[in-house]
This record gives C-alpha cells, sequence and structure tokens, in this order.
C-alpha cells in the first residue's frame, strides 16, 4: 500500500480524505483485488486518526463495492472493484467529451468539477 496521509487543513474531512486515497489507490491498482487492508486501530494509530473516522471509511468503501469486510478475517480489496483497461479507456474517454462540452459552454475547472460532484 502507498502511503497515506492526511491533512489536517485541507477542505475534506479525514475520512473523506482516506476515503478517496484508498479509491485512488483501487482504481489505479496500486491496491490489487484481494489486498488485504490494515485492520482499522492499527491503521487509526499510524495515521493519528480516532478508530471511528478508518471504519467509516472502510464502511464506505464497503458500501460502495471496493472493500470486503469478513469480520475477524479483515478487510480486503473487493475482487472486481478495479475496473479493466477497457472500462477505464471508455471512462476517460466520456469524460474528455464531458470536459469538452462543458468547455464549450464556457465554463472553467472548478465548475466543471462542481458540476460533476454536484451529479454525483
Amino acid at each position: 500500500m502507498t502511503t497515506l496521509t492526511i491533512d489536517p487543513q485541507a477542505p475534506y474531512p479525514p475520512f473523506e480524505q482516506l476515503r478517496r486515497q484508498l479509491v485512488e489507490q483501487i482504481v489505479s491498482q496500486h491496491l490489487p483485488a484481494g489486498t488485504r487492508l490494515p485492520p482499522v486501530r492499527r491503521l487509526a494509530a499510524d495515521l493519528a486518526l480516532a478508530p471511528n473516522t478508518v471504519a467509516r471509511a472502510y464502511r464506505e468503501l464497503e458500501a460502495e463495492g471496493y472493500l470486503v469486510t469478513r469480520g475477524r478475517n479483515g478487510t480486503i480489496v473487493a475482487p472486481d472493484a478495479a475496473p479493466d483497461d477497457d472500462v477505464r479507456r471508455r471512462a476517460a474517454d466520456l469524460a474528455a467529451t464531458y470536459v469538452a462540452g462543458m468547455r464549450e459552454l464556457g465554463l472553467r475547472g472548478e465548475a466543471i468539477v462542481a458540476a460533476v460532484r454536484h451529479a454525483l
């Protein structure tokens, strides 16, 4: 697992920073399917976070299909969490088309990102 960092000055709460970093590592396959994640308490101690903060990030990632929790057997990256190359390529094409259309409307980066966040 690539190093995870929490920035207390970031505009996002710690659980969201952790969630985003884990998604990024799963999607980029730095955390491949089947990889076992550290226990909640250990990761919380490593990141100087409350255990509930890490547990919330894990729960949300499990609800989103990125992780599978097996009780005392730990939490692993879900078998189908990372998209294959074809899906990634199609997603990149869709994103490029969307951004081009938004730019034609005269919107800049932050407005485009805000529109995506609102849609999600």
